[in-house]
């Protein structure tokens, strides 16, 4: 995805996305590193997992204000989503920390877990609350509605996977192979986007939304 955004001359433009798709090509072979060298089932590997997956959320957290960016930066509205994003990132972190004030011990991974998941909550109801706002605004970059597409997409695939698996956990087998399948979704249609989709490209806004006659 990075390679067909700096190919495109798109990866200043979409900095966020980028560095969060680095970050996460970085973690991911740190993690597969300390797999083979500590085990699945280690402590280490672990601890790393999810205070990576914690850090890797607020990036991903932090590229969906990018996309929200560009959707209202001709109403000059850019100031305004940065500061609600830090003022609810901050909301979230707190509410989480309440959560986990009941533990007397390990604090800090219960928050680490607690804070990744509620991130990604927020996360996932931002993306559709975008998708709205865009139906509303009569978006019609082609490019950037792919991308918030492409972002919803991914967080309702793993909703929804992690919500099956607590409903059918007789299913262990397959969990650890669809999950990480998943993943694949959203650097693939991002790259899709960057690579086929150009710049300029339009969609008419009848095709955005149904309007009622």
């Amino acid at each position: 995805m990075v390679v067909c955004s700096i190919a495109k001359g798109s990866f200043r433009r979409y900095l966020a996305l980028n560095v969060y798709m680095l970050a996460a090509s970085f973690v991911n072979i740190v993690r597969f590193k300390i797999l083979l060298t500590y085990g699945f089932r280690s402590s280490e590997y672990g601890y790393f997992y999810y205070y990576s997956d914690l850090l890797l959320t607020i990036g991903l957290y932090c590229a969906l204000i990018g996309l929200y960016t560009y959707v209202f930066e001709e109403m000059g509205a850019e100031k305004y989503v940065r500061l609600g994003a830090v003022l609810l990132l901050l909301g979230t972190a707190g509410f989480s920390f309440a959560i986990v004030q009941q533990y007397s011990s390990r604090i800090l991974s219960h928050f680490v877990l607690e804070a990744s998941q509620n991130l990604y909550f927020v996360g996932l109801v931002l993306t559709y609350v975008l998708w709205g706002a865009m139906l509303k605004l009569r978006e019609t970059r082609t490019r950037l509605i792919q991308l918030v597409l492409a972002l919803g997409l991914y967080f309702s695939v793993f909703a929804a996977s992690y919500a099956l698996r607590n409903l059918y956990a007789s299913l262990d087998g397959v969990w650890p192979y669809l999950i990480p399948v998943s993943g694949c979704l959203l650097p693939l249609a991002w790259a899709y986007a960057f690579w086929r989709i150009p710049e300029d490209a339009r969609l008419a806004p009848s095709r955005l939304a149904v309007v009622p006659r």
